[in-house]
């Protein structure tokens, strides 16, 4: 079966009104759950091998959060899928308003290769409580988990509601060819511009889950120790490959030195002396990556580490001086275990920075002065961010999740995730009781005095 018959099939089932059955949606999503449950250790085997991605990090940023969104569906699908009860304007009285939560349709998710499993299943989840049929498109360079992935939904879902295609890039501009009635794409930005360009000529809908150079900004009230160490694991958890982590760290100039050497300290205290040999530090996904990275080094200031070996797809953690903005560390996101560090002296100096980029997916912010933080929080425009903290704005499921401008477009988590996959339909319910006769032809001045009164008092 070829892809637009695929398309078809699933258009054709969505018209039965079978996924805009919540039990029906809720028996997936169980049977989904317990598949996952099944295949634990299959999906820690399938993250290691493909990039050495440690067990631990492996629950805590994939099979874990994939079951807690399974089960926050469970738990929540039929109030999220109830129509709500708006308050109805006393100018249609008399009248019952409503938003029904409709599915869109057929949608296409595409997911990356950082976080393979858990950037496939999650927007896949939210998509089918919404009551979607879905065609999921997992990385190509995450052999190993696309593979299981395809192997669960296969056993789960019928290929009418959910059909794994795996390919290159090939298959995903096939797919983009075609008309869906809902995209949700997590990667790169120059791959998120031919994903909105391909959307745009169907007019469909998109959720665009980017990434761009997230600052982090560290003053002179913080506690170092404390301090270095969150950003030592929210850098490089993932080995450096996660789109929130901190891109670039912009330290006040007077405890720098001071900073840098805690940094140290906590890499080996996170990783040992030598990282190499850590089963915690994952490598990099590919040879291809890994000679960018490798390149991105080529005359840079290098604090600590730096040490890469391409036909092991390894870069060690790197600390970096910057001053200028212009190097090729600071002229894209990094996605790896590089970190630059900027100094600044004034405010002036940290708008310089941040503006001299797109508006980012995540902003970090260490501080212990609430003026200070209170004032930049407000000041720059981003995703989302953290005070005194990296990546943990991602584990409540009652944020939205998503970037503005060049970092994405649209929001997910918990019932924002359901929210993105669903359209909300107004529905006015009119009472045939009462018929005010102001409306009506022909007008008057009487009636257009009492007009301009109602929406006065009413409008």
């Amino acid at each position: 079966m070829n892809i637009p018959e695929i398309i078809n099939a699933q258009k054709a089932f969505f018209k039965t009104q079978q996924t805009k059955n919540v039990a029906y949606r809720l028996q997936l999503l169980k049977a989904l759950k317990a598949e996952i449950i099944a295949n634990e250790d299959a999906i820690y085997t399938a993250l290691n091998n493909d990039f050495k991605k440690p067990k631990f990090e492996s629950f805590l940023s994939e099979y874990g959060l994939v079951i807690s969104a399974l089960n926050l569906s469970i738990k929540n699908l039929k109030k999220w899928a109830k129509p709500q009860r708006v308050k109805a304007s006393i100018l249609m009285f008399s009248s019952k308003d409503y938003i029904y939560n409709e599915p869109y349709g057929t949608v296409l998710v595409i997911g990356p290769w950082n976080y393979p499993f858990l950037l496939a299943l999650e927007p896949l989840i939210m998509a089918i409580a919404a009551g979607n049929t879905v065609i999921l498109k997992p990385s190509e360079l995450t052999i190993n988990t696309s593979n299981l992935i395809e192997k669960i939904i296969t056993k789960v879902f019928p290929e009418t509601v959910v059909k794994t295609i795996q390919g290159g890039v090939d298959t995903s501009t096939e797919l983009l060819a075609q008309r869906w009635d809902y995209i949700f794409f997590t990667g790169s930005v120059p791959v998120g511009k031919i994903v909105a360009k391909a959307a745009a000529k169907h007019l469909t809908p998109v959720t665009l889950e980017l990434g761009g150079k997230s600052p982090c900004i560290i003053d002179q009230t913080v506690n170092l120790k404390l301090t270095a160490k969150r950003i030592v694991w929210g850098k490089f958890l993932n080995g450096g490959q996660t789109c929130v982590a901190a891109d670039y760290v912009i330290v006040h100039k007077a405890i720098k030195n001071d900073f840098v050497e805690a940094l140290i300290t906590e890499i080996k205290n996170a990783y040992g002396e030598n990282v190499e040999f850590s089963e915690d530090f994952p490598r990099i996904i590919n040879e291809k990556n890994t000679k960018r990275l490798a390149n991105m080094l080529n005359g840079a200031n290098i604090l600590y580490g730096g040490n890469v070996a391409i036909n092991k797809c390894y870069v060690s953690p790197t600390l970096v001086a910057v001053n200028d903005m212009n190097t090729p560390l600071m002229k894209e996101e990094i996605f790896g275990p590089i970190l630059p560090i900027l100094t600044y002296e004034t405010e002036t100096d940290i708008e310089n920075i941040i503006w001299h980029y797109e508006k980012p997916l995540a902003f970090y912010i260490f501080s212990n002065n609430k003026t200070f933080v209170e004032n930049t929080l407000a000041k720059f425009e981003f995703g989302g961010g953290v005070v005194n903290d990296l990546l943990i704005h991602l584990a409540n499921h009652k944020l939205p999740f998503g970037g503005v401008g060049h970092s994405g477009i649209g929001a997910y988590h918990g019932k924002h995730g359901f929210d993105t996959f669903t359209h909300k339909k107004a529905i006015v319910k009119r009472g045939n009781w009462i018929d005010p006769p102001v409306r009506y032809a022909p007008y008057s001045s009487k009636k257009f005095k009492l007009l301009k009164t109602m929406f006065k008092w009413f409008g």
